[in-house]
């Protein structure tokens, strides 16, 4: 298997621009997720809570989105260019996972 094989190594050498996007929303998550729980300690009204914990679950999966393209564009392309079709029983594997 190649060297550089993402899938092989369970490593992605990720460009500087796409670490930084996905670790811009990574952030965002996490300083929503501490405005939920200073909500939380403020007895913040339950509404006001749900509709935050809402933001954050999009959030999340605009990142998962993000992600995923990514993972399908260099990965599991570069899997299947090598011939390696098993790459796809993986791919279906994590989307059931996510699809949870």
């Amino acid at each position: 298997m190649d060297e550089k094989s993402c899938c092989r190594k369970k490593a992605v050498p990720r460009s500087e621009a796409e670490r930084r996007r996905l670790i811009h929303r990574l952030n965002r998550m996490e300083g929503q997720i501490r405005g939920i729980r200073g909500m939380v300690e403020n007895d913040v009204y339950c509404n006001d809570v749900l509709v935050q914990c809402s933001a954050v679950n999009a959030a999340l999966r605009a990142f998962e989105r993000e992600l995923l393209a990514s993972h399908v564009r260099s990965c599991v392309a570069e899997e299947l260019r090598a011939g390696k079709d098993e790459v796809v029983d993986e791919l279906v594997e994590t989307l059931n996972k996510m699809m949870k």
